[in-house]
């Protein structure tokens, strides 16, 4: 087995649930196959963590389950991002320049906070890590992999000496709560093929922006989904040794509730029509997902936050031999809900909030995982 991973956004609440999915997956000896990873935001905070507390190298199963889960847990209990970089932002007159584009104080706070301070270029190349986030001027997805940074339509700069932090923080630059890092094009050498398959390879690019504007993976696909998944073809991108041959998703993205929409002159309006237009892109992503699920019995998951297992159970009931798992004690559908609702921010999470959101993320791959083998 090849496992893809694709770890969506939802900042905190996200990556406690991760922080529970891959429990999960290190309890069935899972980790050792990971062959790719995507992931957006949050996601890709939670991967920065398990990177940094495992000597900037994918954990073992057992090193995940033994140390890594806990350290987590830990900097995600104790630490907040959001009140730290505020902290930066205005206690520091250097750092007023970026009131606009404040991703460039996240930056410095997972730097000096959470302590993850290496140049991506030491980082192993197994697995293959795509962070994912979007350019501003040409509104595809921007990612940072295998030490190049870059979208198909800006083209691709070597980025090895480039700090992880500055990459984490591009992916979870949500615009209008963080605003975007900013980074000048003249600093890089970029590199472009005449067209996506041209045999004549890269050539030397004149970036026709001065500056790049690089916001939250999440605003192109939220769900990490692009790198390991072909959503019109439906069938895994595969190459070399980004190739897998099973995918999970694990979706913690914040989910979108009926509610009153604001008064017009509420600026909330705007956010509230632009979670509406996400939510649609979302929902069309999970559909070609789901699809090519069923078609292809043991391709993967979908583990989306907030679905409760006794619905699921209750709909298979008939087919499910396990009584175990008919008479395990799981998450109500309240407590389901209650995880899905925390809001998403860079916030400390308190230890009852973690261990709550964790143990749901490891029950929803357990369960899923559990009727698919049924």
């Amino acid at each position: 087995m090849r496992l893809g991973l694709a770890l969506s956004g939802g900042g905190a609440r996200a990556a406690a649930f991760h922080a529970g999915v891959l429990q999960y997956c290190a309890e069935q000896g899972q980790l050792e196959h990971v062959t790719h990873i995507s992931s957006v935001s949050g996601g890709s905070l939670f991967v920065g963590l398990v990177m940094s507390r495992s000597a900037y190298e994918w954990p073992s199963s057992t090193a995940y389950r033994e140390h890594v889960f806990r350290d987590v847990r830990t900097v995600l209990t104790t630490t907040s991002l959001q009140r730290a970089s505020l902290i930066r932002l205005l206690g520091n007159p250097r750092n007023w320049r970026y009131a606009l584009s404040r991703a460039n104080v996240i930056d410095q706070t997972i730097r000096e906070v959470w302590q993850i301070d290496v140049p991506i270029g030491e980082l192993k190349q197994a697995p293959v890590w795509s962070i994912n986030g979007t350019t501003g001027e040409t509104g595809v997805r921007f990612r940072f992999k295998g030490g190049r940074m870059g979208d198909y339509h800006s083209g691709y700069a070597s980025v090895s000496h480039l700090n992880l932090a500055s990459a984490l923080a591009v992916s979870a630059a949500f615009p209008g709560l963080i605003g975007p890092l900013t980074i000048q094009s003249k600093d890089f050498q970029w590199v472009k093929r005449d067209h996506w398959n041209a045999i004549d390879g890269e050539k030397p690019f004149a970036m026709p922006y001065a500056r790049l504007h690089l916001y939250d993976g999440g605003i192109y696909d939220n769900l990490g989904l692009e790198p390991l998944f072909d959503v019109g073809k439906q069938q895994f991108k595969n190459s070399g040794d980004e190739q897998i041959t099973r995918l999970i998703v694990s979706d913690a993205g914040a989910a979108l509730y009926r509610t009153n929409i604001p008064h017009p002159l509420n600026p909330r309006r705007f956010r509230r029509i632009a979670d509406i237009a996400m939510e649609q892109t979302r929902s069309l992503r999970v559909r070609s997902l789901a699809n090519f699920f069923q078609a292809n019995a043991g391709a993967g998951l979908y583990l989306r936050i907030g679905d409760a297992a006794e619905t699921a159970l209750e709909k298979w009931k008939a087919r499910i031999s396990e009584r175990s798992l008919l008479e395990h004690q799981w998450l109500n559908k309240d407590l389901a809900q209650k995880a899905a609702s925390m809001p998403t921010s860079l916030n400390r999470l308190d230890e009852d909030v973690f261990d709550l959101i964790a143990r749901h993320g490891h029950e929803t791959a357990r369960w899923n995982d559990e009727l698919w083998k049924q």
